[in-house]
């Protein structure tokens, strides 16, 4: 089944009967907003990993930003960031990268002992990540090696979404045929399209922030506050 048919609901009440480990048994009885929910009425939380590197199989998060938000307000406040101990040790590849160095995770807990408070931030909530094969994946992977268990939620993507726009139609393909240079999805690039302020990137509490903002500029261009959120997440 393709992950936009996914009855999110149902899929919720089966994982929470099924979950081995009372935590993911919590979140999923959290349950989630109703397929028909407008956007005005969805509770969002933005949420953004650093990584040891691209392979969720064998590479570790190592810094969580996340942000609760609507479609109004975006809630700094209440915005949380961890540092994270990873199994395997930073390559030299990736510091330049993230910026986070071996002393600052030295103290830095695993996300085992974490792992509560970061299924209470997002439990009820609509999760929003401009790329899911990094955060979901990531998430899933990380847990399943920590408890026997991965971990399923819908997300919205703001990478889709501007793929959707600048990679997927017809106009855009006609400009590949053309040779034109297909217009760049990353999360920066992205914004500046909507007229957002450029933030530094590859910090994951900043991020998160960057695609809390993208999420509301893409609503209020291309969607309606009564589109159901069923319309976004995947």
């Amino acid at each position: 089944m393709a992950d936009n048919m996914v009855r999110w609901a149902a899929q919720y009440e089966k994982l929470a009967v099924h979950a081995r480990d009372e935590r993911l048994r919590r979140f999923y009885q959290q349950g989630l907003p109703a397929e028909e929910t407008p956007l005005t009425d969805v509770a969002f939380v933005a949420l953004d990993f650093e990584t040891t590197g691209l392979d969720a199989e064998h590479d570790e998060i190592i810094s969580i930003g996340l942000v609760p938000f609507d479609l109004n307000r975006i809630r700094l406040r209440d915005s949380r960031y961890w540092l994270l101990k990873p199994r395997r040790e930073l390559t030299e590849t990736s510091v330049p990268f993230h910026g986070i160095t071996h002393s600052q995770l030295n103290g830095a807990p695993d996300l085992n002992q974490i792992l509560d408070e970061v299924l209470d931030e997002i439990a009820g909530k609509i999760v929003v990540v401009h790329y899911r094969y990094i955060e979901r994946e990531f998430f899933d992977a990380a847990v399943k090696r920590r408890l026997g268990e991965g971990i399923c939620f819908p997300v919205v993507d703001t990478m889709e979404q501007e793929a959707m726009l600048h990679r997927h139609g017809v106009v855009s393909k006609i400009k590949r045929l053309a040779g034109f240079k297909p217009e760049s999805i990353r999360l920066g690039d992205s914004r500046l399209r909507y007229n957002l302020p450029h933030y530094g990137q590859h910090h994951a509490l900043t991020d998160a922030v960057a695609t809390a903002e993208l999420l509301q500029a893409q609503i209020r261009h291309r969607y309606s506050e009564t589109t159901p959120i069923s319309d976004l997440w995947i």
